[in-house]
């Protein structure tokens, strides 16, 4: 029977699973991300897979991959230097949809020309003026983007404006139009920053990914979990990384119904940097028909209606100082844990804590240190002066954050540069605390404990410490990370219920009345508040603190053998499934405009036009899906048809197709 291979490259671990003929797992195996060199750390987890099965990497007939880094790296803000080239657009719709936080600062080349909704040339695309600005760019930013006004219906001057910047700079260029086929030029806009942006981190991920399978013999095709769950070829996320924003998580949706055989459920995973649920309902996972919501940005890339919170074992811990008492809030940065920290930097991290532990007073900065683990893929490009000098300073060792900096301009330099993924903050976590309190055996517990006793001696708004001592704040980040989780729960459960209860979703899962329910209040009032669903917990760590989650919100919760690998499971039982869509749209009475990717075409029959449009698509499909990778293709046809009465006569108004390719992925024989 054929073996197949799933990876899964998270933020903290990276975790192989050898499966025989799709329905036994017969090894697992995790290791540590290297995010200096991701091939390494995805090197260590399917060797130790390879030498537990006593397997030869000839034999493996498929290897498939599934990541969060995308994820991690939005929900992070991280992400390299881009520009966008925003074509036929007004300034003020640089503030729509997000746009303007999506981008960051980062340069925007605004140059007219565009089309209108008919997919007529509104302006001239001006390349004069895209020659010029390039030349001003030089060098500063890894990327462009590129959207234009209706776009969708006629891309023709995005098409112009890769050329051009292919030609004249070599870099990546990203086009709107590749990445959806709906209205909504700033909301297209963004997405194809977030994909410009994230191109070499995901490119370098499957390179290096691909370079050791092939090293050590693996001949098999490899395959890539998108956000929907399905599987495309390694080639083709290469193309169009965004495509795998909610990629593991989605893995970990469909590894789920594959370990539990349930068909309603919550699915909840936690990961090192975020927690992701999504609802399974009749063994599938339910699709944002919105498009992904990731760290507060909501894109047009399809995938699982998935709530992605900043929420993981290694979230920052904040001291909340608002009012007199004071409080903890988790994440959403992730940092590195202080009980990894100080084995991975022995030399600096033991010592500064033992130090900074014996003074009479804690310090601004102790008990955390910057780290140069800055993901792979990234340049330097569009660093200014102080950030250049301050990453050349860390070089390649750890530093005590008081000693690293000189003043208040190199705390904002620093902040910049782990936003930018060059370094990374190494602080208190939930995963200290479980080390504190006895959970997790892993790591450093010494660190651990000693950054939980400097963390406790911070003051509240009355001036007196958050904690009595290291322990009872280890138990109090605990209990917050339980609570977290819950509100995150409840919140998806809130977006998904049919009747509408007049609040949105994550106001209702915090209202003081559903956190006393919770509780089971009983006065004259007797309140209680839970799911109607189980719970699947994913992730490692899940077995540690899953079980107060379904204590606090009254249900089951399955925590199944193999839910520490479950993205991994998922990356390899998946399907190859390929969309294509497009759209007919009235210009008069019987002239109906066809909208191919290529331009416009008009016909004055309406069966003509749907049939040549289906046909395309069709095409499309298939093809993209062979491209894909998959075999054993099936074809499925979707259509809308939208019409108006006007004068007590329908009258067509647009019509919209979606072709659905679907199949296997390709196994070596």
């Amino acid at each position: 029977m054929a073996l197949l291979l799933g990876v899964d490259t998270g933020g903290t671990y990276t975790d192989a699973v050898l499966i025989r003929g799709e329905d036994e797992v017969i090894a697992s195996a995790k290791s540590l991300t290297t995010r200096h060199d991701l091939s390494e750390g995805v090197g260590k987890a399917v060797q130790a897979v390879l030498d537990a099965a006593s397997v030869a990497p000839s034999e493996i007939a498929l290897a498939s991959l599934s990541t969060t880094l995308a994820t991690n790296a939005l929900v992070e803000g991280q992400g390299a230097r881009v520009a966008l080239v925003f074509i036929g657009f007004d300034e003020k719709d640089v503030a729509r949809q997000g746009l303007d936080e999506a981008l960051r600062g980062d340069p925007v080349i605004r140059i007219s020309g565009g089309h209108n909704h008919s997919g007529s040339e509104a302006a001239p695309f001006d390349f004069g003026a895209l020659e010029q600005a390039l030349e001003g760019l030089d060098g500063t930013v890894t990327g462009f983007a590129i959207a234009s006004q209706f776009a969708t219906r006629n891309p023709a001057h995005e098409i112009a404006a890769r050329e051009l910047i292919r030609a004249r700079t070599g870099l990546p260029a990203t086009c709107s139009h590749e990445l959806s086929a709906k209205l909504g030029g700033p909301k297209r806009a963004m997405t194809a920053v977030l994909n410009a942006r994230l191109i070499g981190m995901i490119d370098h991920l499957i390179g290096a990914t691909q370079d050791y399978l092939k090293g050590i013999g693996v001949s098999a095709p490899m395959m890539v979990v998108r956000g929907d769950g399905a599987l495309i070829s390694a080639e083709m996320a290469r193309e169009r990384p965004i495509e795998t924003i909610l990629s593991g998580p989605a893995a970990s949706i469909v590894g789920a119904r594959w370990l539990t055989g349930e068909s309603d459920a919550l699915v909840s995973d936690i990961g090192g940097t975020t927690t992701d649920v999504a609802v399974l309902r009749d063994g599938r996972p339910m699709i944002d028909p919105h498009g992904a919501r990731v760290g507060g940005l909501r894109t047009m890339v399809e995938a699982v209606a998935m709530r992605t919170t900043g929420l993981g074992g290694d979230s920052e811990v904040h001291l909340q100082r608002e009012g007199l008492a004071g409080g903890l809030q988790l994440g959403p940065r992730r940092v590195l844990p202080l009980s990894l920290a100080a084995i991975q930097y022995p030399d600096v991290v033991p010592a500064a804590l033992e130090r900074q532990c014996i003074k009479d007073r804690v310090g601004e900065h102790d008990g955390r240190f910057v780290v140069p683990v800055g993901l792979s893929g990234q340049t330097a490009a569009g660093l200014d002066p102080r950030e250049a000098r301050l990453l050349e300073k860390i070089g390649d060792r750890a530093w005590e954050i008081g000693s690293l900096l000189a003043n208040r301009l190199d705390g904002s330099a620093l902040d910049r540069l782990v936003a930018r993924g060059m370094v990374m903050v190494a602080a208190v976590t939930p995963s200290d605390a479980a080390h504190v309190t006895g959970v997790l055996d892993s790591w450093d517990a010494t660190a651990a404990r000693q950054g939980m006793e400097l963390f406790s001696r911070q003051r509240n708004g009355a001036g007196q410490r958050i904690a009595p001592d290291g322990a009872e704040l280890a138990r109090r980040i605990i209990d917050q990370l339980t609570q977290q989780t819950c509100d995150t729960l409840l919140e998806t459960a809130f977006a998904e219920e049919e009747t509408d209860f007049g609040l949105p979703p994550e106001q209702l899962a915090r209202h003081v009345l559903t956190r006393r329910g919770t509780q089971a209040h009983r006065g004259l009032v007797a309140l209680k508040v839970g799911l109607n669903l189980p719970v699947i917990g994913l992730g490692a760590s899940a077995h540690s603190y899953y079980g107060a989650v379904g204590d606090r919100l009254s249900t089951p919760v399955i925590l199944p053998e193999h839910a520490g690998v479950a993205n991994a499971i998922g990356a390899v039982v998946g399907q190859v499934s390929m969309r294509s869509s497009g759209l007919i749209t009235s210009i008069g009475e019987n002239r109906y405009r066809v909208h191919f990717t290529d331009g416009p075409q008009d016909f004055n029959d309406l069966p003509r036009a749907l049939s040549a449009l289906e046909t395309r698509l069709g095409d499309t499909a298939m093809d993209a899906a062979r491209k894909a990778g998959a075999e054993g293709i099936r074809l499925h046809h979707e259509q809308e048809v939208r019409n108006a009465v006007i004068d007590g006569r329908d009258v067509f108004v647009e019509a919209e197709l979606t072709a659905i390719a679907s199949g296997r992925p390709r196994i070596a024989a």
